[in-house]
């Protein structure tokens, strides 16, 4: 059944990824449409957790940040699709970096790093970093239930010279490259939503107290290596740009839960300012008032 899906989806997906960046704008603004007012997809999510989020804030402003998010969200979905045939040059100019050099510093260094960023702006286009380091990039994903889309994406990505690496795997190859003396940037989206367990560590996340993954913490200070926030910002449309800075630099002297903390702190600050670029459909507050 997954092979028939792909088989059927894959030439509409090639000749979409073909198109102008121009046309392919149209489109989202109609999927937008489509995804809003008529399926209204994951509409009652979206709308809790913004409402959550910015308590505050008048029920006309509410609904001018949900308008926004969908159009942002159908943007970032059809440039992901683009991204399996757009262009190097083309990839260079529309997602751009500044700050690249921290990273550079650490690999002249000898020295693996841990990139953060979060669900916000163009996630997907941070794979095109590998365009601009001298250290391999892996991509921190949850592999797709769909092996042939799951080769079809991880293949667009090592097209920009960036590779996947599955959770389920990150420990083991983190810790195999350590052993072998290997150096590589390895990036996480740390923003999921963990179910709690008795070791959970919990934090306010937009004034709401959820258990957050302290993975990328606990793997940075066993290592010992660089953790770096990227800031990623959509300053026109299709044109974004990241700036990279220091988390901290020595993990193994920082307090316990201190890089976690920082994360969030960022990410806080970035949606504040534009939330119509944070990924809003997912349940980020499900656990919300379920701590011990």
């Amino acid at each position: 059944m997954h092979f028939f899906v792909f088989i059927i989806s894959y030439p509409f997906i090639i000749v979409v990824s073909l198109l102008p960046h121009r046309l392919l704008y149209i489109i989202s603004d109609f999927i937008s449409i489509i995804f809003y007012k008529l399926f209204k997809y994951r509409l009652k999510t979206v709308k809790k957790n913004i409402s959550l989020s910015f308590p505050d804030v008048s029920n006309t402003d509410l609904i001018r940040i949900e308008r926004a998010f969908y159009k942002h969200m159908c943007d970032v979905f059809i440039e992901m699709i683009k991204s399996i045939t757009i262009s190097e040059r083309e990839m260079k100019k529309r997602f751009q970096f500044k700050n690249i050099e921290l990273v550079h510093s650490f690999h002249d260094k000898n020295k693996s790093v841990l990139l953060l960023c979060g669900h916000y702006s163009s996630w997907e286009g941070m794979l095109s970093i590998g365009y601009h380091l001298k250290h391999p990039a892996y991509g921190i994903y949850t592999p797709l239930s769909n092996k042939y889309f799951d080769r079809l994406i991880s293949r667009s990505r090592e097209r920009h010279n960036a590779f996947l690496l599955s959770r389920y795997k990150t420990i083991y190859t983190i810790n195999k490259d350590f052993e072998n003396g290997l150096i590589a940037l390895y990036g996480f989206a740390m923003d999921q939503s963990p179910s709690p367990s008795p070791s959970s560590y919990w934090k306010s996340f937009m004034g709401i107290e959820v258990p957050v993954f302290k993975g990328a913490e606990m793997i940075a200070k066993k290592y010992n290596y660089p953790v770096l926030y990227t800031a990623i910002n959509r300053y026109k449309r299709g044109y974004y740009q990241a700036e990279v800075s220091l988390i901290s630099e020595f993990p193994k002297q920082t307090k316990n839960n201190q890089i976690t903390d920082l994360f969030y702190s960022n990410l806080e600050s970035q949606i504040k300012k534009d939330p119509s670029q944070y990924l809003w459909t997912h349940n980020r507050f499900k656990h919300m008032n379920s701590r011990d």
